[in-house]
């Protein structure tokens, strides 16, 4: 499957078994995650990337991310299972 098969250039998100998948919800994980994994950065940034990746959970789930792919990082990996 191509990216543009899943969600086509003209649709932001989709639907998967009730739950909303928009466009960039891996990307944006995967952006938050870096921010958690860096120790330089500010507590405020990385306050606000804990809770954008625990806002994103029931999306990136809905997608089986999490089926596929295992977090490395312990502290990531905690978070996730604890939410």
């Amino acid at each position: 499957m191509r990216a543009e098969e899943f969600l086509p250039d003209d649709v932001n998100q989709g639907e998967i078994n009730g739950v909303v998948i928009r466009k960039g919800s891996v990307g944006a994980f995967l952006a938050n995650a870096k921010i958690l994994r860096d120790p330089a950065a500010m507590a405020a940034a990385r306050a606000e990337a804990e809770r954008d990746i625990i806002a994103g959970l029931p999306a990136l789930r809905a997608t089986g991310l999490f089926e596929v792919f295992e977090i490395r990082d312990p502290a990531l990996r905690a978070l996730i299972d604890a939410h």
